[in-house]
């Protein structure tokens, strides 16, 4: 008779009325906010969306809904997962009472949006300024500019919502803007400056779309990027976008605000026979890859002489990068010798196409920020309301941001968590259990020593804790 063998161990199970906490983790999250000082800072700005004698406040809500999308929540039902631990989270406000909220809102879009843009700046600003010399604005300068990317994407909607139409890729849903941060390699991963939610039939290269959330980018910046007359120091400012952020008209109003710009551009084919002169390497420079090493295989040269640029404006260079084609890619007619020949456009005060180059290549990282924003709140829009869905995408970005300021602020230049993904913080820290005990009348919070990532979690509780320390010292007294 063979025995049978259980893959796991085979454990009864019973409930149990201690105080146990599913998401423990999260409590470096709900520590950072409260250091930040965020619910008087939300009352202060959001508090005409809520009933005056209410319980539940502006700051516990979108606070909450925050917390509950960086966790892994999609939908205002998932913020049972902070209910069943309200040692650890407090009351969490109903279901029926976020809807309310967020229906008010969308009652006063233009007040909302105003209301949690400045409520933003300010986050960023206290982190930023928490951070020391390696403060983002600190370190901007004309020959280093703090890069923005702007990148339009799309979300799926399966249902018929206010606004949601056909894509151009035969889809069904929206076609929101977004503006991000690149902080740079081994520096963290950026945060969302600005997203617009836009109709699925939005264009991707609309100059008026570009410009529109460009200005809520930039309003987004800390005073450091301003003059005493509140003029924009565009030097210290580059934007970067793919080709469809080429319209001259873009540009020139990047142009005239002194904004330095990095975007790709789309050869004409009529000068496709003038990029013939591949085969002369010589007058070519070796492309770099991120590292800042030579390639063997891929050349960069500065080609505005060669091809010619009309209308935009000036001071942009045209530059060619050749590198050979990848397995699989089919030749065009702009791929002489068996090179693919891309191009892109830029007014940097710099002068070395390789390096200019590969920061323009570092582009991409825009679409792991973009991924990482829709596994954050924005590729589930659960209202039919637009406005109201416009305000969920606000805290979705909130919810994003809050990771990357704590790799920003809260975690050491040499740790490797600057570097993690949004699936890292859920799996290996934020979904780690705890248990609640008393002990000498307090409330203590447990976590297993033997948790993935227990040294991180008490790592930045304890920046966490010296960043509201040094908070409650800055603050005046009150009268």
């Amino acid at each position: 008779m063979s025995k049978n063998s259980p893959v796991f161990p085979v454990l009864p199970v019973a409930t149990t009325g201690q105080a146990l906490v599913t998401y423990a983790g999260l409590n470096v999250l709900t520590s950072f906010v409260d250091a930040l000082g965020f619910r008087r800072l939300c009352e202060d700005r959001l508090g005409q969306f809520v009933p005056a004698g209410a319980r539940h406040r502006p700051g516990g809500m979108v606070g909450s809904v925050a917390v509950m999308l960086a966790g892994g929540g999609e939908h205002v039902s998932d913020l049972d997962m902070l209910r069943s631990s309200a040692g650890v989270f407090g009351k969490v406000a109903s279901n029926a009472t976020m809807s309310r909220f967020f229906q008010q809102a969308a009652t006063a879009p233009e007040v909302f949006d105003y209301g949690f843009a400045t409520m933003t700046r300010e986050l960023r600003s206290r982190v930023w300024e928490a951070v020391g010399d390696r403060n983002p604005a600190l370190m901007a300068t004309a020959l280093n500019p703090l890069i923005v990317d702007l990148d339009a994407t799309l979300v799926t909607s399966h249902s018929d919502k206010e606004q949601a139409v056909g894509t151009y890729k035969g889809g069904y849903g929206f076609a929101p803007f977004i503006a991000s941060i690149d902080y740079g390699a081994g520096n963290g991963t950026g945060e969302i400056l600005a997203a617009v939610l836009r109709p699925g039939n939005a264009g991707a290269n609309s100059a008026d779309d570009h410009i529109k959330v460009f200005t809520a980018a930039i309003a987004q910046l800390p005073d450091a990027f301003y003059d005493q007359g509140g003029a924009l120091i565009g030097e210290k400012v580059l934007v970067r976008t793919d080709s469809a952020g080429a319209s001259r008209k873009f540009l020139h109003y990047l142009a005239n605000l002194g904004v330095q710009f990095s975007v790709s551009y789309p050869v004409p084919v009529m000068k496709a026979r003038m990029v013939a002169w591949i085969n002369e390497k010589k007058y070519w420079q070796p492309a770099l890859n991120q590292a800042g090493e030579e390639r063997a295989d891929a050349w960069v040269v500065n080609a505005t002489d060669v091809l010619g640029l009309t209308d935009y404006p000036a001071g942009t260079n045209l530059y060619l990068r050749a590198e050979p084609l990848h397995p699989g890619a089919q030749a065009t007619l702009l791929d002489p010798d068996g090179h693919r020949v891309t191009a892109f456009l830029t007014n940097s005060p710099r002068w070395h196409g390789p390096t200019l180059d590969v920061r323009h290549r570092a582009r991409g990282r825009c679409e792991n920020r973009i991924k990482t924003l829709k596994n954050t709140g924005l590729g589930k829009l659960p209202f039919f309301d637009f406005n109201a869905n416009q305000a969920w995408v606000n805290i979705a970005t909130l919810a994003m941001n809050l990771m990357s300021w704590m790799q920003l602020a809260m975690l050491p230049t040499d740790h490797p968590g600057r570097g993690w993904d949004v699936k890292r913080w859920r799996y290996r820290l934020f979904a780690t259990a705890g248990k609640i005990i008393t002990r000498a009348r307090r409330n203590w919070l447990l976590i297993p020593e033997t948790a993935p990532e227990a040294s991180t979690i008490t790592t930045l509780l304890e920046a966490i804790k010296e960043l509201a320390t040094q908070r409650r010292k800055r603050l005046p007294l009150p009268t």
